[in-house]
């Protein structure tokens, strides 16, 4: 079976419940929708956490957040391919992949692309507080290159997408901090994808990043609740 759910943000008491409920094996793959946290602290703290997480009976494919750094920037981080597209890896902690911007999965015959990274609201915040902030969250120029180049080689048709943001146009406004001021925030990543999803034939469109529960038939935002990836 295939799983998606929102960001974690190092917190998976949630994920370990449902591996309980569910029997799953490492056979089944959990796809989290960026920010699982893993990669924030880049210290032992990391360590102990991915330790706890090579015991679940899943295998995790991780979309890039932006509370993370991304793992082709860690050194103990290797590559290797996994259904059909590149993932990031550690043998000590062989069920955490982390999904590779731009790359096209087969999951279960259905093509699936990873796109990763958005703006970070609390990024000032961060960075008084000297809390960790990694000048990689949004896409480069190369990243939105490749991921378009990947496209153009599908004939922008796809089955899934798998992002952390969105379209400009899905943005849940609605469920935004009324502290947040808007017009500060970055928004050029999901201007982005706003061009993307216009040229895409696609099925479905999941996203994390906004801490909501939004289900809009096409695409869906996804926090703490889970989908099943079979259904689709």
């Amino acid at each position: 079976m295939i799983y998606i759910t929102g960001d974690t943000h190092g917190d998976f008491s949630r994920i370990a419940e449902f591996c309980f409920e569910y029997g799953t094996t490492t056979n089944d793959i959990m796809i989290i929708l960026g920010d699982a946290g893993i990669n924030y602290h880049l210290s032992e703290a990391d360590q102990y956490l991915k330790e706890e997480l090579a015991q679940l009976p899943l295998t995790l494919l991780i979309i890039h957040g932006n509370h993370e750094e991304r793992p082709e920037n860690i050194q103990t981080y290797l590559d290797k391919k996994w259904h059909g597209g590149m993932v990031y890896f550690e043998e000590e902690y062989p069920n955490l992949l982390f999904a590779s911007d731009g790359e096209i999965y087969d999951l279960d015959g259905a093509k699936a692309i990873a796109i990763g990274g958005a703006y970070s609201v609390d990024k000032y915040y961060r960075l008084r507080q000297g809390l960790a902030w990694f000048e990689s969250e949004q896409p480069d120029e190369y990243v939105k290159s490749f991921v378009e180049s990947q496209l153009e080689q599908v004939n922008w048709r796809i089955d899934f997408v798998l992002s952390h943001t969105c379209p400009e146009k899905f943005i849940p406004f609605e469920s935004f901090l009324p502290n947040i001021d808007d017009n500060a925030v970055d928004r050029s990543t999901e201007e982005w994808l706003d061009e993307i999803e216009k040229k895409l034939d696609y099925d479905r469109w999941f996203f994390g990043h906004f801490h909501t529960e939004k289900n809009m038939g096409q695409y869906s935002c996804l926090y703490e609740n889970f989908e099943y990836l079979d259904d689709f």
